[in-house]
Formats: structure tokens, C-alpha cells, sequence
């Protein structure tokens, strides 16, 4: 089996979990794998890590320029409470794991990598091409695309801070600290990162546009009974306002009292996702309420194409990481079946496998 290999853009986030060696791209390079995993969120690093395991050659792709998806790109620092046996893990050592993991498979990487076409060869084998023209031949495919391609909501009076005072997630706490922060939003992880930055910034203020909240009860009776968050309903922002560097200093909040001016130095606009499968709606997938339709198999209607993750839907789903684990083994195991029929589709026990490997005394 090959050594891991990397491509990636040069933009990668340089807060990102360890993981193989990213060179910069060269020309586009044409793989022979047996499994391609699309998508390199938790649910993808274990569909790598289960492929290796089985002994399979294995090629993970990724429109990002780092592994962990969602939870590297936009919560790196959030605690995930809901993975068996952690009881609460931040994001960046969860997806740190889940890397060391899936690199024992020696994976061919290429990040900043969207893929773009999906075609089937005269012998059944599907080939993938990605937006920059690397093609990857596989036995089988397996998509964990999570919520697909996302983008975040703007907020409309702040395009001139992006970068400079203002951001749409926080991929570092540290950034916070002695700041003046403002926190926009109502559900989970506005709250989150109000109760996040009350330990650390000058000041905090959440600001909502209604009075009522889509995060969960206990989020909320926390920030209401925290001394550092200063919390503003039925508010919305009306102007930004920077300094001489051009760089946030102020922040302008309307409510029906009035017009109050803030000294805001970090303005964290969570106010949700957009999300869409991009190129995949044009693969011939069989959907489900913009989700890819999936048997108990984690068989796509496309033949060799499996998917697993919060980008699956079937009857009963539930979208949990822990949860896209369960269906990550499943759809590589059921997928070996179809590169070797005569496959057991148990792959056995890790336990047994080190047991098998380890010297008698």
C-alpha cells in the first residue's frame, strides 16, 4: 500500500489538527484506489480508517483544505458531548484522533478538492473528477459530505469588517481574549460562543433580533445567569463602525428603545448555514429532502456508491456523529463485499487482529 500522501491548497487553517504531510499542488493526479471517501468530517476519517483496516487502498477527497470538515473548519474549539466514551472532547482533539486514526489506512489525500463529476466505466467502476481535474478510479465510493457544501449566512451591515473585527465563527478562543466582544445570533453555537468568551474577553454582549431562542433551554439559562454576558433581545445591528487601521472599533445595536453605539473589537456573526450538495445533485442520486437516500446497506441508488454521515437519509435517521460512525463501517464493510464477493463482510475484531499480531510468550 502506498504511503499517505497530501495535496491541499496553501490556506490551510493554521490552527487544524495534525495530520499526513500537505504539500502544495502540482498537476492534477490521476489514482487507482479501491474505496474513494468524499468528505473528510468524523463520519469520512472512520470510513478511512475501516477501509485501511480491511486492507483496502483508500483516497479521501475534500473540497476543504484541511481533514475534520464542519468540526475543524467552524468548531474547533467546542466541546462535543454526544462520541461514546469521551465525555466531553473539544472539536480539534476529537477530529486530532480521529486523523491518527484514519492515517494508519495511509490514505492518498486530496484536500481542496471538491468533487465535481461522477462517471461509471464499462467494467462498473466509478471514477470521480474533482473541480481542479484529479480523477480517482475506485473500486467503490463512499460519500460523507456531512451537511454538503456550506456557506455562511452574511450579515448584511458588516461585509467591510470580514476579517478585520468581524467572522462567522471562531476557530481559536485565544482570539477573544481582552476583547470587546459582540456575539450576534440565537441558537446553539451563538450561545456557545457567548459562554465561551465570558472567561476571557473585556466584555460580551449577545444580541438576538427576537426575544425568543433556537438554542437548547440550558445554554440559554446559563448566558441569562452569567454576570459577564450581557444579553439584548429584539436587537439588530445598524452600522459598523472602525478605526483608524480600519478595523472594528463600534458596533451601532436598534432595538424599539432606540440606537445604542458599543465598543466592539470582535463581532462573531453566528447566524446559521447555508447548505447544498453542489455537483453531487447531478450525480443521479436518488435524494430525500435534499439528503442522499440510502438502504440499511448504506447503498446510494447508484451502483458502488455508498455514503454515510448527516449527509444520508432513511427511515428513522438520526444525525449524530456518533451515529455517522455506525454507518461509516457499515457502508466500507458492505463495500468490500462488492470489490471481493467472496469477502466476509464481518471484517473481525480489532482486538483479535492484535492478538494475532502480537508474539507469544
Amino acid at each position: 500500500m502506498a504511503a499517505s500522501t497530501a495535496c491541499s491548497s496553501s490556506d490551510a487553517n493554521p490552527h487544524a489538527a495534525p495530520q499526513a504531510d500537505v504539500r502544495p499542488c502540482g498537476p492534477a493526479p490521476a489514482l487507482a484506489v479501491d474505496l474513494l471517501v468524499i468528505g473528510a468530517g468524523p463520519a469520512g476519517l472512520f470510513a478511512a480508517f475501516t477501509a485501511g483496516f480491511r486492507g483496502l487502498s483508500v483516497a479521501i477527497m475534500d473540497s476543504l483544505p484541511e481533514l475534520g470538515g464542519q468540526v475543524a473548519a467552524l468548531y474547533p474549539e467546542k466541546p462535543i458531548l454526544d462520541v461514546a466514551g469521551l465525555p466531553a472532547v473539544p472539536g480539534r482533539e476529537l477530529v486530532k484522533g480521529l486523523t491518527a486514526q484514519a492515517m494508519t489506512a495511509r490514505p492518498h489525500l486530496l484536500l481542496g478538492h471538491t468533487a465535481q463529476t461522477l462517471s461509471h466505466g464499462d467494467d462498473g467502476l466509478p471514477t470521480v473528477t474533482s473541480d481542479r481535474g484529479a480523477t480517482v478510479r475506485a473500486g467503490a465510493v463512499v460519500i460523507t459530505g456531512g451537511i454538503g457544501a456550506f456557506s455562511p449566512r452574511p450579515l448584511p451591515a458588516g461585509t467591510a469588517f470580514l476579517g478585520r473585527g468581524l467572522s462567522y465563527f471562531v476557530t481559536d478562543l485565544a482570539d477573544l481574549d481582552d476583547q470587546d466582544v459582540l456575539v450576534v445570533g440565537g441558537g446553539d453555537s451563538a450561545f456557545d460562543w457567548a459562554l465561551a468568551a465570558a472567561d476571557r474577553a473585556r466584555s460580551v454582549t449577545l444580541a438576538h433580533r427576537r426575544d425568543t431562542f433556537r438554542a437548547h433551554a440550558a445554554s440559554v439559562r446559563a448566558v441569562q445567569e452569567s454576570p459577564a454576558v450581557r444579553l439584548r433581545t429584539s436587537s439588530q445591528v445598524a452600522a459598523l463602525h472602525g478605526d483608524d487601521r480600519g478595523r472594528l472599533a463600534a458596533v451601532e445595536l436598534s432595538d424599539p428603545r432606540g440606537t445604542e453605539r458599543l465598543p466592539v473589537t470582535r463581532l462573531v456573526a453566528a447566524l446559521g448555514f447555508t447548505a447544498s450538495l453542489g455537483p453531487l445533485q447531478d450525480w443521479g442520486l436518488k435524494l430525500s429532502d435534499r439528503h442522499i437516500a440510502v438502504d440499511r446497506r448504506m447503498a446510494t441508488s447508484l451502483p458502488r456508491v455508498y455514503a454515510a454521515g448527516d449527509i444520508t437519509d432513511y427511515p428513522g435517521k438520526v444525525r449524530l456523529i456518533s451515529v455517522g460512525f455506525g454507518e461509516a463501517a457499515t457502508a466500507v464493510n458492505n463495500a468490500a463485499t462488492d470489490l471481493d464477493p467472496a469477502a466476509d463482510l464481518f471484517p473481525g475484531h480489532s482486538t483479535d487482529r492484535r492478538a494475532e499480531q502480537e508474539p507469544s510468550l
